[in-house]
């Protein structure tokens, strides 16, 4: 088949980078002012979720040091629900592919799926707490803050220091018992838990995370519990300011080379693709694409899949990656059985490619809307198709790489790696 010719092109985006983490986290934990409540041998527990946040390794350590300074005795938990296969041994697993191990961050690691229960919302839902960290003198909460990528929040309560402190905190016990209740769970439920684990005198601070539109550290601001639902709406604001997105919003086909529970929560962003695959709820107004190609799984994902059945076409590779016992706990926990439906297999991307040329009714090949992405969590350098060059030419943010050029396949039919 003939396929469109492709240009690398550039997309510049705004949004200030902190230079020096280790300084950074120390004045932010200092501001807050609860070094003067911290008394000599004190054991405090370290949030560390699933997600892959830049620099997140280096920013739980350097809390552990700052903690280490007030002469207490840290600890790591990991924050993070279902994921890791919601087994103990699976969510240290997760946190060692993040950098987050304990040699490095100068901290014991303490695992466990057992929680205890805190108390109740006013509406009687039950509000649960990992048991190691229910048991120490207080917990620092470590968390990005960025879009959701199920529903919206009118409050500006959406993934944050909030979501971290309730589903996090509460493992997987938490996680079931929220996702049970669909969006309305997420929107609700979820700020409602986190405000009880936020008044309940466990949690010292939190450190929240923005990154901007190159993935990298643009903020990072230390909260006290009592201003963080107000500063995870401000934060979230602002985390909309600098998200990387998608140059255009009408595409005939997007083909994304990996999708990975360390790019997005979703495996492919839902905030980039305009897709969400929920019963009962619309997708986004935009973007709109005819047909998503993605054709391999991250290895940092260690084979949970989740967001595959975002995509109308994958390939053999990513198929024989998937470790079904880890994605369908990440997936029946999340109750979006949809993203885990596995959409059409086909040999490598070159067939993938042909089948959704083939089913895009009356489009010309040469005048197919078609834009190549590594993931949806890294939008800098992109692949676009000829037909898009004019309207990208107008853009300011957009500069166009060298020369359109036929699209080259391996011997194995995959595209190879990025070269930029």
């Amino acid at each position: 088949m003939k396929y469109p010719k492709m240009v690398m092109i550039r997309q510049k985006f705004e949004g200030r980078r902190v230079e020096d983490i280790q300084t950074t986290v120390c004045e932010q934990l200092d501001k807050t002012g609860i070094a003067a409540r911290l008394q000599t041998g004190m054991r405090v527990a370290v949030t560390a979720g699933s997600r892959g946040i830049n620099n997140i390794a280096e920013i739980t350590r350097s809390v552990v040091e700052w903690l280490k300074a007030q002469d207490v005795e840290p600890f790591v938990v990991p924050a993070m629900g279902s994921h890791g296969g919601a087994v103990a041994e699976g969510q240290v697993a997760v946190l060692h592919a993040l950098g987050i191990r304990e040699e490095y961050v100068g901290a014991p690691i303490l695992s466990s799926m057992e929680v205890v229960q805190i108390g109740s919302t006013p509406a009687g839902a039950a509000v649960w707490m990992d048991k190691h960290a229910a048991e120490a003198d207080g917990i620092i909460l470590v968390g990005r803050v960025k879009p959701h990528t199920d529903f919206r929040s009118e409050r500006g309560i959406e993934s944050g220091l909030t979501k971290m402190a309730s589903v996090g905190l509460g493992k997987h016990a938490q996680a079931k018992a929220i996702h049970a209740l669909g969006v309305e769970g997420l929107r609700d439920t979820l700020p409602a838990v986190g405000e009880v684990v936020l008044a309940s005198g466990h949690i010292l601070a939190g450190l929240a995370i923005v990154e901007n539109g190159w993935d990298e550290t643009s903020v990072i601001e230390g909260v006290l519990p009592e201003d963080i639902l107000e500063r995870d709406a401000v934060l979230l604001a602002a985390a909309w300011e600098m998200m990387p997105k998608l140059p255009v919003d009408e595409l005939d086909i997007l083909m994304v080379d990996q999708l990975g529970k360390d790019f997005s929560g979703t495996g492919l962003d839902t905030n980039v693709i305009g897709r969400l695959r929920i019963l009962g709820q619309e997708d986004f107004a935009s973007p709109n694409i005819r047909y998503i190609i993605v054709s391999d799984i991250s290895d940092g994902s260690k084979g949970n899949a989740l967001g595959v059945g975002l995509a109308d076409f994958t390939t053999q590779r990513l198929f024989q990656k998937i470790d079904l016992r880890v994605m369908n706990e990440n997936i029946i926990t999340s109750t979006f059985v949809q993203r885990g439906a596995i959409p059409l297999v086909m040999d490598h991307t070159r067939a993938a490619l042909d089948a959704a040329l083939r089913c895009s009714w009356g489009l010309e090949t040469a005048a197919a809307r078609i834009v190549r992405i590594p993931n949806t969590l890294h939008l800098e350098y992109l692949q676009v198709s000829e037909a898009l060059i004019p309207e990208l030419e107008a853009m300011p943010h957009i500069e166009i790489l060298g020369e359109p050029a036929e699209v080259v396949f391996d011997d194995d039919g995959y595209m190879p790696d990025w070269q930029v």
